[in-house]
């Protein structure tokens, strides 16, 4: 069994190496890509029909959700914080600034 996979693959490789023109110093070249086309046409598992893909009812097609809305749809507006938000961040940056400020006064 071995013997014949090595054959194979010596006579793939022959085939190849022809085919390119018979370069020189390319030999491992031609021996890993004919052990690769040899494996390739051992693997008979990828001549298997498949299954055909099951269609889906058209009773799951429909849409069960609602579509989105000016009210619910917030995907299209930049958001913006809260007016409480915008306080703390504004009170936050004069305290550090009073801050820096006065530690350079000292």
């Amino acid at each position: 069994m071995v013997d014949d996979l090595e054959r194979r693959i010596r006579d793939k490789a022959h085939q190849l190496w022809e085919q390119e023109g018979r370069p020189e110093g390319r030999a491992a070249d031609h021996w890993e890509k004919a052990r690769i086309l040899v494996a390739i046409e051992d693997d008979r598992t990828s001549l298997v029909p498949l299954a055909p893909e099951l269609v889906e009812e058209a009773k799951i097609q429909e849409n069960l959700g609602e579509f989105p809305t000016a009210s619910t749809d917030e995907g299209d507006r930049q958001q913006t914080p809260s007016r409480k938000a915008e306080r703390t961040v504004t009170e936050t940056a004069k305290n550090r600034l009073r801050s820096a400020f006065s530690s350079r006064r000292k």
